[in-house]
């Protein structure tokens, strides 16, 4: 028997009737589930293993708030390539506060993961790691995209891991802080990412600083703003600082030892439930605070509240590098606080899509072609600038002088680019390239004369044709003469010949003395005082600065009363002072580096033997390194490359090979911003460049003396590197090379107490446990290492100086160096 199924109309029409009055309610139940599923999708929490992929309109990791989100950006110029990076959600203007890998951008087909053990990692679609957070102890258990903007990798137990917070990019935000260390660096343009010219850095003394550095090298130029946050050791009125903070109100200040607050920002910047808030490093170098209201749609825009430095265009003046602007540039001030930049007329963007970047004449400027060109008067204008100055690229200043003769000159010399005249009465000639242009309207209507060539073009001589005869004018003289010569009496020529001949003689004896005059100095365009000028300056020699084995170092003003001098006071019982001083002012005077002191002159009256140095405010780097507080690990580490370059400079860049022969902390001096100036070549031996090596008596100073000296072989520059590679050392440490009077008998002998350290992996005791220096335990490693090659016995060993900087700056792999003392070890 076959059952067969018959469905009831009654009850058929029950559950039609029942699931139409069941379905509203089951809708409205999914209207209210559906917001608590997307929050809990949305809670900012990411598991392991969650990635996301670098595509056109990709997905992103979400703060709870929606207001901060986590992803691939692609960037402008080339929608292929995508940054990593952390971004304001709700803002339809996309504001980037954070990225990852701004020198290397992401393919389109990356993809970011978040692994158990890594952390997050960034792939490119041939699988190649792009990046991946700092190494870390622990296993990480999920992320979190804070409502802050802060993205965390944490652990099971809630243990932070890693944040973004701790490695900022160009922005910081509210709630983030600031350490002793930290950095924040620029981009290099609006859209490009590139680690950029500019970094904030509260230094571990407490001073918040901004500075330019050397791309593409990590050399930081002196700051161009500091916050004075710093111990005040005269009065102790003041603490240093010790964070850099943003509070969650939009406040900005740098919070002391003390507890009490320096603000930063100048600006009202109103409640957080109103606006965003970050504070940026822009690429240009101003660090900007800065608000957006909330809620806005698409009419609102971020607001400057408050800038550092107050005015870029002046404070940003550097003695390396070109300034906030590019070589030969102007900058001016905007509204904003930010700067423009610009060409002055006749010269263009050398980089048209860098509108910061240098600028180039458009036209041809030289002595050579200046020479060449015809006619030759009459080749050049002046474009007339008010209130701009270029203040560090003048190599001459003329005072008194006229506005008239001021433009004459610059236009008489082939070697002036533009010339500056104010004050009334000073005319200063500068070449190119012209650094740190800028307005500056407190130059009270000072006038810059920019030369321009009228017509870019001249004649070079055609090597196919001949030389051409002297000019008709010349050969008719010389007739002129021989007819006179032939046609007059005897008596007469013989008169006219002996007066020839006497001018010729007086003539040459004039030039040869003036050649043979103080060993060449008078050519070398120093000022040549007087005794009694220089007795004046000093007031009869009263105040010492310093005194080593060959003359006296003395304080003077000169007679204007604005340029103080350091006057050396040759000691005449001294055989080899002649020799000594004749040294001194050809080497020096010869030279020109921002890490060598500068000889402005000399005098030489009988026994009377002078030279005249420019004076540097902050004493010897021995008064420095080995004196009550110790100086910073920044400092130190660009002191030890100021002196690097200084050397490399003696040793392959001039005309003339200098090796210095007395490397030691005494010799070298530190200017207002505390750079290394190389002083005192009273013992420099001199070499040709086509002569590598040199013979000659012991030279020095005990501690620092090469090995050869001792063992009669060939002086070289590498005398100079094992000088250098103690020093290096004293620099690492803060103490002397050689302290007998030590606790422990190892320790007396620096280079060997550090090479025993270094062997042992105790380089903590080496520096007793200097925190700043641990905590780049990194470049201490390498400055230590490399030390220990310069200081190598045998000099064959030693690297010149050219490697010495490129190992320093990592730039080249640093081998492990052999024992520095085979022989004695």
């Amino acid at each position: 028997m076959r059952l067969v199924h018959r469905s009831c109309p009654i009850a058929g029409a029950q559950f039609i009737l029942g699931m139409a009055f069941l379905l509203p309610h089951l809708l409205v139940s999914l209207l209210i589930l559906l917001p608590i599923s997307a929050v809990a999708q949305n809670n900012g929490n990411i598991t392991v293993g969650s990635s996301l992929s670098a595509t056109d309109n990709s997905s992103s990791w979400l703060s709870p708030s929606g207001d901060f989100a986590f992803g691939f950006s692609p960037l402008n110029e080339n929608n292929d390539l995508f940054l990593l990076s952390i971004w304001f959600a709700t803002i339809p203007d996309k504001t980037i506060v954070w990225y990852a890998n701004g020198d290397k951008p992401a393919p389109r087909g990356s993809k970011v993961e978040l692994t158990a053990d890594r952390g997050l990692v960034l792939t490119s679609p041939q699988d190649e790691e792009l990046w991946k957070i700092d190494t870390f102890i622990g296993t990480v258990a999920y992320g979190v995209m804070s409502n802050t903007g802060n993205f965390v990798v944490e652990d099971s137990s809630f243990n932070k891991l890693w944040e973004s917070f701790r490695h900022p990019a160009d922005t910081l935000l509210p709630a983030q802080i600031m350490e002793k260390g930290g950095v924040v660096s620029s981009r290099q343009s609006e859209t490009n990412f590139s680690e950029g010219r500019f970094q904030l850095r509260l230094l571990q003394d407490g001073n918040l600083v901004l500075n330019s550095i050397n791309l593409p090298t990590t050399y930081a130029n002196e700051a161009y703003y500091r916050s004075g946050t710093v111990a005040d050791s005269a009065s102790n009125s003041s603490s240093p600082g010790r964070q850099l903070v943003f509070n969650e109100s939009g406040n900005i200040y740098i919070l002391r030892e003390n507890d009490q607050q320096f603000p930063l920002a100048r600006g009202k910047a109103g409640s957080a439930d109103d606006f965003y808030f970050r504070a940026t490093l822009n690429f240009d170098g101003v660090f900007t605070l800065y608000s957006h209201p909330r809620n806005s749609g698409s009419n609102g825009s971020w607001t400057p509240l408050g800038y550092e430095p107050e005015n870029i265009c002046l404070d940003s003046t550097t003695s390396s590098g070109s300034g906030v602007c590019g070589y030969n540039s102007i900058c001016a001030l905007k509204a904003d606080g930010r700067p423009m930049c610009q060409c002055p007329k006749g010269y263009s963007l050398l980089d048209p899509d860098d509108r910061y970047g240098s600028c180039k004449p458009d036209f041809i400027q030289g002595c050579e072609e200046d020479e060449l060109s015809s006619p030759r008067e009459d080749l050049y204008t002046f474009e007339v600038l008010t209130n701009t100055d270029w203040p560090l690229s003048d190599y001459v200043l003329l005072k008194p002088y006229t506005e008239e003769l001021c433009r004459n000159s610059c236009m008489e010399d082939c070697m002036c680019a533009v010339a500056i005249f104010r004050l009334g009465d000073s005319c200063w000639k500068k070449k190119l390239p012209l650094s740190n242009g800028r307005v500056d309207v407190g130059l009270n209507n000072g006038k810059a004369f920019i030369k321009i060539r009228k017509h870019n073009n001249f004649t070079l001589p055609d090597p196919r044709f001949p030389v051409p005869e002297p000019k008709k004018n010349d050969r008719d003289n010389l007739i002129v003469i021989g007819s006179v010569l032939l046609g007059g009496s005897v008596f007469v020529n013989v008169i006219l010949i002996g007066a020839i001949c006497l001018g010729f003689f007086l003539i040459y004896h004039k030039k040869f003395q003036k050649i043979t005059t103080n060993g060449g100095a008078v050519d070398m365009n120093l000022r040549c005082f007087t005794y009694k000028e220089l007795v004046e300056a000093t007031d009869g020699f009263k105040e010492e600065l310093g005194k080593g084995a060959f003359g006296v170092v003395y304080k003077g003003v000169k007679q204007t009363g604005s340029t103080v001098l350091a006057v050396k006071k040759l000691i005449n019982p001294f055989q080899d002072t002649e020799r000594e001083f004749k040294t001194e002012v050809n080497v020096i005077g010869q030279t020109h580096h921002k890490n060598l002191v500068r000889l402005l002159g000399f005098c030489d009256e009988g026994q009377h033997r002078l030279l005249v140095y420019e004076f540097l405010s902050n004493g010897t780097l021995a008064d420095f390194l080995f004196g009550d507080l110790k100086p910073s690990w920044n400092q130190r580490i660009q002191i030890a490359m100021g002196i690097a370059r200084g050397l490399l400079y003696l040793h392959e860049e001039c005309s003339t090979q200098i090796i210095h022969c007395d490397i030691k902390p005494q010799n070298i001096l530190l200017d207002d911003y505390y750079n290394a100036r190389i002083s005192d070549f009273g013992l420099a031996k001199l070499l040709r460049m086509d002569q590598s090596r040199t013979l000659t008596g012991i030279r020095g100073t005990k501690g620092y003396v090469a090995p050869e000296w001792f063992r009669h072989m060939a002086i070289t520059t590498k005398v100079d590197v094992y000088s250098y590679g103690v020093m290096l050392l004293e620099i690492i440490c803060c103490r002397r090379s050689v302290e007998m009077d030590a606790c422990e008998e190892e320790r007396a002998i620096l280079t060997d107490w550090a090479y025993d350290c270094y062997q042992e992996e105790t380089l903590d005791a080496l520096v007793e446990y200097d925190e700043q220096a641990l905590d780049d335990r990194k470049n201490l490693e390498r400055f230590v290492t490399v030390a220990f090659w310069c200081i190598q016995e045998d000099p064959s060993l030693r690297p010149t100086m050219r490697r010495v900087i490129q190992m320093l700056e990592g730039v080249v792999e640093v081998l492990i160096p052999p024992c520095p003392f085979p022989f004695t070890k």
